[in-house]
Parts: C-alpha cells; structure tokens; sequence
C-alpha cells in the first residue's frame, strides 16, 4: 500500500505550489517544511527552509562557507538538521503527515535526512513531498520503495494530479 507521495518535475514546474495547495485544505495535521528561494534584486542568491509553524533555517547561499558545495552554493548542513530534520522527525512522532519539499541533491547530503525519509516509508508514515527529478542513489532509493508513489507534474496533469492528492491527504 502506497503511502508516500512524491511530486518531481522540471524547475519553476510549479511542485511546491502544488504540494501548498494539498496541504492547505487537508483536514489531517501536517508537519515539516518548504524550501524557497532567497532573492536580491531578482537574482537567486540561496534557498531557505520554512517549517510549516514558520520556523525559518538557510539551506545554503552563493559562496557561503558550507561544508557541502552544489554548483555555487554553501550548503548549511547543520542549520538544515537543527530546523528541517526535527520538523520531520516531529511529524512523524505526532502522527501528522510528513510534508517534505524538497528531497534534493541538497539535502540528500544530509545523513540525518535522508534516515528521517527511510524511517518514514519503512514505518508506512504518511508522506507529501518533492524529489529531485534526475538520478541521484539516494533519491532511486526513494522511488523504488514499494510504499512510494513518484507522480511527474506537468502543465497537461496539474489538475489531475491535485485532484488526486486530495484524495489521500483528506
């Protein structure tokens, strides 16, 4: 039984649009967060998280000092764990729905992330999210766990793919 359901598709698809839509007329409790872009003068400068209760962490920055580079962005490996990872973790201990956006080569460089998600398909825990659309290892792994469903968002099934959503996430 599937029940984790994963949004991929191109950038600027409209995924994290799409998964705000499901979450705000779910009537279940949910938990986690989104990641948005941290623009100047409309540049893309770095991404962020936000908790779902508001709770703001930088994911990573142009030339920050992470620890983990992708392309020409820091990666902040801690502030994502401190603030991301226990958004997860509490959902998953409250029962509510896990909403993760998004499970990206970003994140995935997280151990602590990427044992959360593994945890939460393994224990059959519901699950809305993100996934990076190319191959990565860990995110394959996501998609052939038997209780994962990838659906890919197009301009053609947007519609579909929200009605569907609905459907599981009451």
């Amino acid at each position: 039984m599937k029940t984790a359901y994963f949004i991929t598709g191109g950038p600027g698809s409209g995924k994290t649009t799409l998964i705000r839509q499901v979450v705000s007329t779910m009537r279940m409790r949910a938990g986690g967060f989104y990641t948005e872009d941290l623009q100047t003068s409309g540049t893309r400068e770095g991404f962020r998280i936000v908790t779902l209760d508001g709770q703001p962490a930088l994911l990573a920055r142009a030339h920050h000092p992470g620890s983990v580079q992708v392309s020409k962005y820091g990666v902040d490996l801690p502030e994502l764990e401190r603030v991301g990872v226990r958004a997860l973790r509490e959902a998953m201990e409250r029962g509510h729905v896990m909403v993760v956006d998004e499970i990206g080569r970003m994140q995935l460089f997280s151990c602590a992330f990427r044992q959360v998600i593994q945890q939460a398909l393994d224990g059959g825990h519901p699950v809305l999210g993100t996934l990076i659309q190319g191959r990565h290892p860990h995110a394959d792994k996501i998609r052939r766990h038997p209780r994962a469903e990838v659906l890919t968002l197009t301009p053609d099934n947007r519609q579909e793919i929200l009605a569907f959503l609905r459907t599981k996430f009451v």
